[in-house]
């Protein structure tokens, strides 16, 4: 039994694709160049249907979650993968949101976006079907932008109220989350992933502070500013990315739902922001 790991050399889908093989699974990177993976097993798809559909041939499970770009190119994989799904009838199939839809656990109730046509194109496939949807990550913080400033200042800068309440999850626990999912398919729909009660940018500080063992401060950016200094890093994506927060600032908080998270439904806690911290400079 194989499962196929979309995204495998990238920040969401390495981690999963290499707990998996760890753990002594036949895990098989969906990837565009397979001689990137330096002979691991690897597919190559192009995320047009017939790739597609070669590559989920005989897999028991497949992860998926879309690439960025613009919209369009989005939803025309999106409902590649649906195809390629209803063709190949996989045992299972688990879905990252990366943050783009809440943990409602109404798929009704999903946009018209590309992430909305993957879910909802899955779900009516009738393929087992597990989502798994985090709020923001903690690897955001390592932007160098925000974390030199926490290195050389002490200050923790990022684009939210400083009592702005957040389910901050990180690639980590996406990826236990997910291999979960992919082995258990007793859980269904959507699976929130991050940590409750969310922290505050005042209590990412002090985890900072405790971490670093010094003083950190955290300072609350307006979206316009923070687009401002990602700008050189992000370049045509930053208005995208400043929509986000504007839209984000207009919240009263960003926090999975309970009754929905991977806590309640699988017992799975995510890092705290210290052992995060700790696992990546360790």
């Amino acid at each position: 039994m194989s499962y196929i790991i979309h995204g495998a050399t990238g920040a969401q889908g390495e981690p999963l694709y290499n707990r998996l093989l760890e753990s002594g699974r036949s895990a098989i990177a969906a990837v565009r160049d397979p001689s990137r993976l330096n002979g691991k097993p690897a597919v190559a798809t192009d995320m047009g249907l017939k790739s597609l559909v070669t590559a989920y041939s005989s897999a028991e499970g497949i992860f998926v979650h879309l690439p960025m770009g613009p919209e369009p190119v989005r939803v025309q994989q999106a409902r590649n993968i649906v195809e390629a799904i209803r063709h190949t009838k996989p045992g299972r199939v688990v879905v990252s949101t990366s943050g783009n839809i809440l943990d409602t656990g109404d798929t009704n109730c999903l946009p018209k976006t590309a992430i909305g046509i993957l879910v909802r194109g899955i779900e009516e496939s009738g393929v087992s079907l597990a989502v798994v949807a985090p709020k923001f990550y903690l690897e955001n913080l390592l932007l160098p932008m925000v974390i030199e400033p926490v290195k050389t200042d002490g200050n923790l800068r990022y684009a939210f109220r400083a009592d702005f309440a957040v389910s901050w999850s990180s690639h980590f626990d996406v990826a236990e989350v997910s291999e979960r999912l992919l082995l258990d398919k007793t859980v269904t729909g959507m699976v929130g992933v991050g940590q409750l009660p969310g922290p505050t940018g005042v209590d990412l500080a002090v985890s900072f502070s405790r971490f670093f063992g010094r003083s950190v401060q955290f300072e609350a950016l307006s979206p316009e500013a923070f687009g401002n200094i990602l700008e050189p890093l992000t370049g045509p994506a930053t208005p995208a990315i400043v929509h986000l927060y504007e839209e984000t600032a207009r919240t009263e908080k960003q926090e999975i739902a309970d009754e929905t998270s991977a806590q309640k439904l699988l017992g799975i806690n995510p890092l705290t922001t210290e052992q995060w911290l700790a696992r990546i400079f360790r």
